[in-house]
């Protein structure tokens, strides 16, 4: 009896430490990792359209309006007022207006264009990650 009582008290513990535990986690932020995947995606849409060689200039205006739309959420989402960090979300807010403001027309323009862009987010994830 005291063995099952035993069992029984340590079941119920490990359902209540279980559901603390899967509260504290889902009150997480999930915005930081919301505006990584909304800007790889639209990286990675230019760039198939690359590979492709099929880079219509409304689908690239279209992407690009949308990375620099999300590029300005980067510092208030992530909340790292570190600046290192606000430099490199500044020169990538930066490249992709200058994107933008070039409107690539082509595949070779586009490639222009998103070079420093793909630069940018990856010197800054090998610092943030």
């Amino acid at each position: 009896m005291r063995v099952a009582l035993l069992i029984l008290l340590g079941l119920v513990i490990g359902v209540i430490g279980t559901v603390n535990v899967m509260n504290a986690l889902s009150a997480r932020n999930p915005m930081p990792k919301a505006v990584m995947v909304t800007m790889g995606y639209h990286m990675g849409e230019l760039s198939h359209a690359l590979k492709a060689g099929k880079c219509d200039a409304a689908q690239t205006q279209h992407h690009l309006e949308r990375m620099q739309s999300t590029a300005t959420d980067i510092v208030p989402v992530f909340g790292i007022n570190e600046h290192s960090f606000t430099d490199k979300a500044g020169e990538l807010q930066t490249h992709v207006l200058q994107a933008l403001q070039t409107a690539p027309a082509n595949c070779a323009a586009l490639a222009t264009v998103i070079k420093p862009i793909g630069d940018t987010c990856k010197s800054c994830h090998q610092q943030y990650r």
